[in-house]
Formats: C-alpha cells, sequence, structure tokens
C-alpha cells in the first residue's frame, strides 16, 4: 500500500561558519540551500558567521529562539583546526543529542573519502524544539549529509519513521512540565 501521507514542507535555517566566504563564494550554503527548496522545504533563513564561538551560538541560539524555524543546518567549523570551533559553539545548546546522526554520516562519508571521515566532528542534536544539524563546510560533505540523511528524515512519507513525525512532541517535557502542580512542601 502506498503511504498517501501528504509533504509537510518544514522552514530550515542555513548557517555557513567561515572567516573567509562571503554569500557569492558559499559553495556549501549554495549545495544546502538549493536542496532545501527542490526538496519542497522553506529556507527560512541565510547567513554567514565567522569562526567565533559566540557568534555562533547567538546566531544559532536566535533561530532555536523562533517558532517558524523547525530546523537549523550548519556547514563548516566541524574539523579539528584552532579555528574550527561549531561544536563547542552549538553542542551546549543541545537539550538532546542525535549520535546516531554522526554516526551514520561517517559511515556515508567513509564510503566516499575513507579514513579522511575522522577529520570532521558533525554532530546533530535538538534545541528548543528544533532540529540542528551542523556539517562540515565542503560542499560534498553537505550533499552527502543532505541526499544520504536530511532529505529522507526531514519528509513525512519516509518510512519506518522520520523527524517531521516527532517534530510536534519535542517540546513535550516542556508542556508536562506546566501541566503538573507546583512541588513544594505540604506542611
Amino acid at each position: 500500500m502506498t503511504d498517501q501521507t501528504p509533504f509537510v514542507p518544514l522552514a530550515i535555517a542555513v548557517l555557513t561558519i567561515s572567516d573567509t566566504r562571503t554569500l557569492a563564494e558559499d559553495r556549501s550554503g549554495n549545495t544546502l540551500a538549493e536542496r532545501v527548496g527542490t526538496a519542497g522545504h522553506r529556507l527560512a533563513d541565510r547567513a554567514i558567521v565567522p569562526d567565533d564561538v559566540e557568534t555562533i551560538r547567538a546566531k544559532v541560539a536566535g533561530w532555536i529562539a523562533d517558532p517558524a524555524i523547525d530546523v537549523v543546518i550548519t556547514t563548516g567549523g566541524t574539523g579539528f583546526t584552532g579555528r574550527d570551533v561549531t561544536p563547542e559553539a552549538v553542542e551546549p545548546l543541545f537539550e538532546k543529542r542525535m549520535e546516531g546522526f554522526s554516526t551514520v554520516f561517517h559511515m556515508v562519508s567513509f564510503g566516499k573519502i575513507g579514513t579522511s571521515t575522522l577529520q570532521s566532528r558533525a554532530t546533530a542534536g535538538v534545541a528548543n524544539s528544533t532540529y540542528v544539524f551542523c556539517l562540515p563546510g565542503s560542499p560534498g560533505a553537505c550533499r552527502d549529509g543532505w541526499d544520504e540523511i536530511l532529505v529522507h528524515q526531514l519528509d513525512i512519507r519516509h518510512k519506518p519513521c522520520n523527524f517531521v513525525e516527532i517534530l510536534p512532541r519535542l517540546d513535550e517535557h516542556l508542556k508536562r512540565g506546566k501541566l503538573r502542580a507546583p512541588v513544594g512542601p505540604t506542611g
């Protein structure tokens, strides 16, 4: 039986982390922005920020605070050089880490670039009911991350499960907390 579930477009923000790129030269950001649109999603915002922990964190924090943004994808800053600080900037925002994303990303990457995949600290998590994915800064890594993982998991029609169908439930812990009676001394 064919799944008749209608496609659900998401609002996706793309952040390039680079000290040197401009929007015109941002091949990785362009790769992601094009794929977001081709898949039927909406590019909610796009920006380039320098390799600086506080600047990266502030931009991502602003996007995850916006209820109109469902997903944030970053590109760049996931390596091991002194300037590569994306995981340090973004992971403290995570309420839940998505360990499997890094594992699957490295599996895909290993098939294409072999052991060089070890030089990536691709990471992902959930922050304020928003999915956040941090990809390496090469167009190839962005293609791999989107084409092999994200295009499927960000499509409600993907079975047996996907991120879209659980998106409305990411903040259950917040709702549950608001419904409980305050705990205090019973005297």
